[in-house]
């Protein structure tokens, strides 16, 4: 049987196990999350629907914003643009120059895979079905998107267009920006194994890691799912909390979605193929570190939509996760930079880039719920740890991580989730119950997240993306393969899996 036919028979295979089992959560009937809006000018957002009955109180009903909408669209462009140009280059520029245009060509592949794999199947899978209703399962969502079903506008009675939202924008700019972060997220693993895996085996991994991976973590988080965090619990009543009942994690912009995931898969992929060819022998620089500092540039710019877009909205605490981004991408370069001061005497444009990356990383989890100060101690510290894990730590251990997807995103993304229990406050995040430690969070306590419930969160992630990620791996290993040959590996990625060459001086 041809490599073809095995990769389509294991991506079918996948598609009708998922199919069974989310099938059976299916609702009955699919309600909106939100009310629909038409298309004809609609009033604020906060504005009061007017009762006939005057024993009534008057209810809110949730309008199109425009202004929410204009700032969630500017927001998908900027994550799309994290991913190709930004990624893209910040990854080529530190390989040989002869595996250049392998991880270009993977970072843009992606871009068009996974946005028809979330179009298809991933948005449903992860954002399917409504927290509390018939049919709602906490692991995985159903079939409610399938197909763009029920997120695209629709033609009712008396020819009234209806425009699904969630929240106050639509559910198709909804579907847009959060399909952003499913393609950027396998990219970052792609770091791991840059230099050595298959292409075609790199496109199967993709889909069912976003498949199988991405999805229910994502449905977890932001879904109402297990990590949830329930902020009707943060009221003077605690919504019939008992003390000690778990209230979920923050994950604000994705720490255990995005990083910590992908970083942990990336150490997976790094141990499970093994070295590249000549590591630790031969020399490995990377060949053009201006296009990675212009791709750091690139995150960085990007990133603003990543963490301040993750309020779905254009209110205030987008503008506190704006600042917060940018402040701890700014202590994260200079943190890196101070460490190679100390260490070698000089402070290089590649610690520099690599630390703002670390920062940005280390911020997201928390972006909406701190203050400036503490981001700027956030990014701090995610410079040092980062600069350990992808120095000291990845040499004791001996793992060829090409990119340093793990020392970055995994260390960086774990070490952010864990602070976010700590300097969360209710005066950005709202509510009138404390979140982070230093918010009057008792230690130990699930009520509120604290460190304890964050840590719950990273560890069972951290659980999760091992072994999903070793079993898919395995399963390509022995079907399709994961690595070139010892020839096509020597002679570069570029001509062996794409018959190009990045540079060609005549």
């Amino acid at each position: 049987m041809s490599v073809i036919k095995q990769s389509v028979l294991l991506v079918c295979a996948v598609l009708a196990i998922l199919a069974c089992a989310t099938v059976s959560h299916a609702q009955d009937s699919t309600p909106d999350k939100a009310p629909d809006a038409a298309t004809a000018p609609t009033p604020d957002a906060n504005a009061a629907k007017d009762v006939e009955s005057s024993h009534e109180p008057a209810a809110v009903e949730v309008q199109l914003n425009p202004a929410d909408n204009a700032w969630m669209l500017t927001s998908s462009a900027l994550v799309l643009m994290m991913t190709a140009p930004g990624l893209a280059l910040f990854y080529c520029g530190l390989v040989r120059k002869k595996n250049v245009l392998s991880v270009m060509m993977q970072c843009i592949f992606l871009m068009g895979l996974m946005s028809v794999v979330w179009a298809l199947w991933g948005y449903s899978l992860a954002f399917g079905g409504t927290s509390g209703s018939d049919g709602y399962s906490p692991y995985i969502g159903n079939l409610e998107f399938l197909f763009l079903q029920n997120v695209t506008p629709t033609v009712c009675e008396k020819g009234i267009v209806r425009h699904p939202l969630e929240g106050t924008i639509p559910r198709l700019t909804h579907m847009l920006f959060q399909g952003m972060f499913f393609i950027i997220t396998p990219a970052l693993i792609c770091g791991a194994f840059a230099e050595r895996m298959k292409f075609n085996t790199m496109v199967v991994f993709s889909i069912l890691w976003g498949t199988l991976v991405y999805c229910p973590i994502c449905h977890w988080v932001w879904d109402g799912g297990l990590f949830a965090y329930d902020f009707s619990s943060a009221t003077p009543e605690l919504a019939g909390k008992t003390p000690g009942a778990w209230a979920g994690a923050l994950d604000f912009a994705g720490g255990t979605v995005v990083h910590i995931s992908s970083g942990v898969s990336a150490l997976i992929c790094a141990l499970v193929m093994g070295r590249r060819l000549g590591f630790g022998s031969d020399p490995m620089p990377p060949h053009n570190l201006t296009y990675t500092a212009i791709g750091a540039a690139m995150l960085w710019v990007g990133w603003f939509g990543f963490n301040a877009g993750s309020a779905l909205n254009a209110g205030s605490q987008a503008s506190s996760a704006f600042a917060a981004t940018h402040f701890a991408a700014a202590a994260g370069a200079l943190a890196w930079a101070g460490m190679e001061w100390i260490t070698r005497g000089k402070a290089s444009v590649l610690g520099t880039c690599s630390g703002a990356v670390a920062g940005l990383v280390c911020v997201t989890p928390a972006a909406g719920y701190v203050q400036p100060m503490p981001a700027l101690a956030i990014g701090a510290a995610a410079g040092v740890a980062c600069f350990f894990a992808c120095t000291t730590l990845k040499t004791r251990m001996g793992y060829d991580d090409s990119l340093d997807a793990f020392g970055v995103h995994g260390v960086g993304g774990t070490l952010g989730a864990l602070l976010t229990g700590v300097f969360a406050e209710r005066a950005v995040a709202g509510g009138v119950k404390p979140l982070g430690l230093l918010d009057g969070t008792a230690i130990g306590s699930l009520v509120t997240p604290g460190i304890a419930s964050q840590a719950v969160a990273v560890a069972v992630t951290w659980g999760f993306a091992i072994v999903a990620t070793f079993v898919i791996l395995k399963v390509l290993d022995a079907t399709m393969g994961l690595r070139v040959s010892q020839h096509d590996e020597i002679q570069g990625l570029d001509f062996s899996q794409h018959g190009e060459e990045g540079y060609i001086f005549i």
